[in-house]
């Protein structure tokens, strides 16, 4: 058996978790640069407030429903979402963290006699421990774990858990629509409903050779998991990445090279942090730099770099990208987003020299040295303690977040105060 955690409406219940008074009211949380809204309470969802509305266009009826924006606070959303999991690992080690508002647990192992009340003891738990709503799904795949916690956040009456078995499993089925099943979505909707299906459980009667024609494999393995066969098992180990991308959109488009040079710095130094704490090294390194897709003479740069031997040394790749920068800037040009890559990866610990002697070994040693003694700084005494000039050349690309809230449990002059009242 399995059970699929999902935190409800997650941004939003970490930003009430400080906010009591904002219960009850519609609230959203917005994406870099206060775009688009990316989280929202069942209030604002009633309003017809869709995922991805543009703030801008929605401005009025935020102004007249009294809907609360915020900035994305990831901090304080990342921080709520290891104590979750830190909870759930007490309830049994076989965890796969799916995202950072889901996780599944294999349950199979443990003494539960009665599914859903074990899984309303598990929510009562979080609620009190953490203070964020979940919804629990348990089945015995994953895929109608995941299908059953959507009902059970959507139907009151289940207090927050619902079990499906081979008993019920048709019922659920039957009036779930084809677009909400996991790994369906938009993109493969309309192809299935054109074909007349337009339920979960019409998706479960279809032959697997004909869904394996209409989807893939994926098809094949869909149709078994909606019929109780396992197909997709727990996934305790993080796969090895192929890739690693770090971007951002910045606050304004610019065209100054020092503002660009400190995102390309800053951007490509967390992704090397990334690569070093995986244990790899990059043959490859990669820049994209866009103008605004929403205004004419729209642009795009690409750049890859094949390194003279594999490396997770921040400071040759920040050499490397800001060289190859300094050939495609235009001054002319105003830059609306950076991308960096790092990908073709080898295990940092399996150095192989070459026999034109371009590798010093001993100079390869130093700066894995460095890195570690950088990186063990940083981690005991807090991120940027340590950091590389150029990300100070400017802040003013970094994405708006004028609606922040306070990062409550990560920055001492953030804490939240608590006020008694005689």
């Amino acid at each position: 058996m399995f059970v699929l955690i999902d935190c409800n409406n997650f941004f939003v219940s970490c930003e009430r978790l400080f906010r009591p008074d904002l219960e009850n009211r519609p609230v959203v949380v917005l994406s870099s640069n206060d775009g688009c809204a990316v989280s929202r309470s069942n209030e604002a969802k009633a309003l017809g407030i869709p995922m991805g509305a543009p703030a801008f266009k929605y401005k009025e009826l935020f102004k007249r429903e009294g809907v609360v924006s915020f900035s994305a606070n990831f901090e304080l959303y990342g921080n709520i979402a290891r104590r979750i999991t830190n909870i759930l690992s007490d309830i049994t080690p076989r965890i796969e963290v799916y995202s950072i508002d889901e996780s599944f647990l294999d349950i199979s192992k443990l003494d539960i006699s009665d599914f859903h009340a074990w899984g309303v003891s598990v929510r009562d738990r979080i609620l009190h421990e953490v203070g964020v709503p979940v919804s629990l799904g348990i089945a015995p795949t994953k895929t109608l774990a995941k299908l059953a916690s959507i009902i059970a956040k959507k139907d009151a009456s289940l207090n927050g858990a619902l079990t499906i078995t081979e008993t019920n499993r048709e019922t659920y089925l039957a009036h779930f629509p084809i677009e909400d099943i996991w790994g369906v979505g938009w993109r493969l909707a309309p192809r299935l409903k054109a074909e007349g299906v337009a339920t979960a459980l019409q998706l479960a009667d279809m032959r697997p050779q004909y869904a394996q024609q209409l989807m893939g494999i994926t098809g094949r393995q869909m149709v078994a998991e909606l019929n109780g066969a396992l197909c997709f098992p727990l996934h305790r180990l993080k796969s090895v990445r192929k890739s690693i991308m770090r971007g951002r959109t910045f606050g304004e488009d610019t065209n100054q090279e020092h503002v660009i040079e400190a995102a390309i710095t800053t951007l490509i130094t967390q992704a090397a942090f990334r690569l070093r704490s995986e244990g790899q090294a990059a043959r490859r390194v990669a820049l994209m730099l866009e103008t605004n897709k929403h205004k004419p003479g729209y642009r795009r740069w690409y750049r890859e770099i094949v390194l003279p031997h594999p490396t997770n040394d921040s400071g040759q790749l920040i050499t490397a990208l800001i060289e190859e920068f300094a050939q495609i800037y235009n001054p002319a040009q105003a830059y609306h987003r950076a991308n960096t890559f790092l990908y073709d990866f080898v295990p940092a610990d399996r150095m192989q020299t070459d026999i034109l002697g371009t590798l010093d070994p001993a100079k390869y040693d130093r700066s894995a040295a460095r890195m570690t003694a950088v990186d063990a700084i940083n981690n005991r005494f807090g991120r940027r303690h340590i950091y590389y000039a150029a990300e100070d050349l400017s802040k003013a690309w970094q994405p708006r977040r004028k609606i922040r809230s306070p990062r409550y449990v990560s920055r001492w002059d953030e804490l939240p105060v608590a006020k008694i009242v005689q």
